[in-house]
């Protein structure tokens, strides 16, 4: 039978085991890689509602934003690094204090303009190329089970859903897909931003279902996002899983492993 004093021993070890593997996971998601499962279709088809993926954190530097709960002790950011047109990007919301991803359109001093849904950056039209249809079974999505918005609607349980699926290229020739469920709306004919210093103009290649900087965050969008707000880059989808939790793993996509983010 153990003594008393090594059953407090074993038990001190056991807690400074767990503490330590806290850290170590603590200081792993702080400065390289931070877990992030996607839980809306804004990015289709991008990124699809359960698509699993680490965001890379030393690809643009350091910001409070960096620690968990925004809790770094310092202001601006270190080690800066500016993100690249096209890149898709995790950033905070810079006021409700979610995470939000979505692909940078617009850099500090361009100007961002909709015109018929043609991205317009700096008075040019980017090029777009149609590319077929983007199909998904009408059903319940995510841990969400939000329907899919659909071209063809109304589309019944079990339907196939369409979206008209387009390739845009961005000035720089980073070239990417976007689908379109309708046409005349607000997201389709904008202002001309003009984009301030230190920040970033946002959309979602979902065009008509992403709640992105073409809103402002008084109407439940993001508006320009600030530079200190950005967490990193998403560069590829670890795995994917099609039903209302990464656990299922027979839901799981098998053409979704270690898919690069373009």
């Amino acid at each position: 039978m153990a003594a008393k004093g090594e059953k407090q021993d074993g038990l001190w070890e056991t807690v400074k085991t767990i503490f330590w593997a806290l850290v170590i996971a603590g200081v792993f998601r702080t400065l390289f890689f931070q877990p992030f499962w996607i839980p809306s279709g804004s990015m289709k088809d991008t990124l699809l509602v359960g698509d699993f993926l680490f965001v890379n954190k030393m690809a643009y530097g350091y910001s409070r934003y960096s620690c968990p709960f925004g809790l770094c002790p310092f202001s601006g950011r270190i080690l800066d690094s500016e993100p690249r047109r096209g890149d898709v990007v995790v950033f905070r919301h810079p006021v409700n204090g979610s995470d939000f991803i979505k692909r940078v359109v617009g850099l500090p001093g361009d100007t961002v303009q909709m015109k018929n849904g043609v991205l317009h950056i700096n008075g040019a039209a980017v090029q777009v190329t149609a590319d077929g249809q983007f199909s998904e079974t009408y059903s319940r999505q995510g841990p969400m089970g939000h329907y899919p918005r659909c071209e063809n609607a109304p589309v019944g349980e079990g339907g196939t859903c369409t979206k008209s699926r387009f390739i845009e290229t961005l000035p720089g020739g980073e070239s990417h897909a976007i689908l379109n469920i309708t046409d005349g709306v607000f997201s389709d004919n904008t202002p001309v931003f003009a984009v301030p210093e230190g920040h970033y103009f946002t959309m979602g290649d979902n065009r008509d279902n992403s709640q992105d900087s073409r809103y402002a965050q008084s109407n439940g969008g993001v508006g320009f996002v600030p530079a200190e707000n950005l967490i990193g880059r998403a560069d590829r989808v670890m795995f994917s899983s099609a039903g209302r939790s990464l656990f299922f793993v027979w839901t799981w996509r098998s053409d979704r492993f270690f898919k690069a983010i373009e």
